[in-house]
């Protein structure tokens, strides 16, 4: 029977229908990615020329490791940021309907390795580990933003332009609403629970249940959250709890790597997928990170898109499952 679940950190509602994934065309086909061509892929090592001037390195014995720029096509502009407001937020007064400010703030790319391959999944745990090492510094770099928002798109159609793997990052003038939603929901189970992590409670239940769990290490829990929203949804989230992905300590990133193996070894190649991580906004006190990996294995249709209620045919308890059985 389908069920309808709220999302403890969001409070959006998912309905996980499981009967539904056996359907015609319940599953998108995924296919093995192209390899790269090394003559004409920009971010490969020794084509430093074909990227706009380099905003930071990471090297060893003279070569990089991770490598920074600026976006090509940025999409915000370098200045002094001038958030828009809501123009109905005042109570007085006639409203502009039409607000409308300059998008100032920060669009880089940050290039994970210098050799040609489409994913984090196909370097070493510890060049992973090094290349979120440096999205941490560069989030640093900018911490004077209200929002910093990290992604990495995998493939064509999760929105990757090219194929070599790569993040970007957003310094945002202004707090997401879907953030600034969870920033409530933080500071509310801290208040109802005398200062508890809401983010904590959920993956200590979480462990102790065992039916989403998909991974653990020295650093980082990996689960297949309880109102996750797409097939084989996954987060991974410190064990001890940080506000922001920019604080000191663990990045799970190889976790990461092991959760990104499992979920090829269950499918039979990589598909499509985006991945962000969700930090604590400036000045938010009650918050926890983690890491969003949104495989693209299902179409987003009118129920998703005209609501904002995502309709789920793999329950995250049978993805979990199949992840944990996974041969990597």
């Amino acid at each position: 029977m389908p069920e309808l679940r709220i999302d403890p950190l969001t409070g959006l509602r998912v309905i996980v229908a499981g009967e539904r994934g056996g359907r015609p065309g319940a599953f998108l086909d995924v296919n093995p990615r192209e390899p790269i061509d090394p003559e004409s892929d920009p971010f490969v090592a020794g084509h430093e020329d074909r990227t706009p001037p380099e905003l930071y390195a990471l090297r060893e014995s003279g070569d990089w490791k991770v490598r920074v720029v600026p976006n090509l096509y940025p999409a915000l502009s370098d200045g002094d940021a001038d958030p828009a407001t809501d123009p109905l937020a005042c109570g007085r007064g006639e409203p502009d309907l039409f607000a409308s400010r300059p998008a100032f703030g920060a669009h880089e790319v940050v290039i994970n390795a210098p050799v040609p391959v489409t994913s984090l999944a196909e370097l070493d745990p510890g060049q992973v580990d090094t290349a979120m090492s440096v999205w941490r510094q560069r989030m640093r770099a900018h911490d004077d933003a209200a929002y910093v928002h990290v992604i990495v798109n995998e493939g064509k159609e999760a929105g990757a332009s090219l194929p070599h793997t790569h993040a970007q990052l957003y310094a945002l003038p202004f707090v997401p609403a879907a953030v600034a939603r969870e920033r409530e929901r933080f500071t509310a189970y801290s208040d109802r629970t005398q200062g508890r992590n809401l983010l904590e409670d959920i993956v200590q239940e979480e462990v102790r249940r065992r039916e989403r769990i998909v991974a653990i290490d020295d650093e980082a829990v990996a689960i297949a959250p309880f109102a996750a929203r797409v097939p084989f949804h996954l987060q991974v989230v410190p064990r001890t709890p940080v506000a922001r992905f920019s604080d000191d300590g663990p990045t799970g990133g190889r976790l990461v790597h092991e959760v990104l193996n499992r979920l090829r070894a269950t499918l039979g190649t990589l598909p499509p997928l985006n991945m962000w991580v969700r930090t604590a906004p400036r000045d938010a006190a009650n918050f926890c990170w983690r890491i969003e990996i949104m495989p693209r294995l299902a179409q987003l249709a009118g129920l998703e898109i005209g609501t904002g209620v995502h309709l789920n045919v793999l329950a995250p308890e049978d993805a979990a499952q199949r992840l944990r059985d996974a041969n990597v």
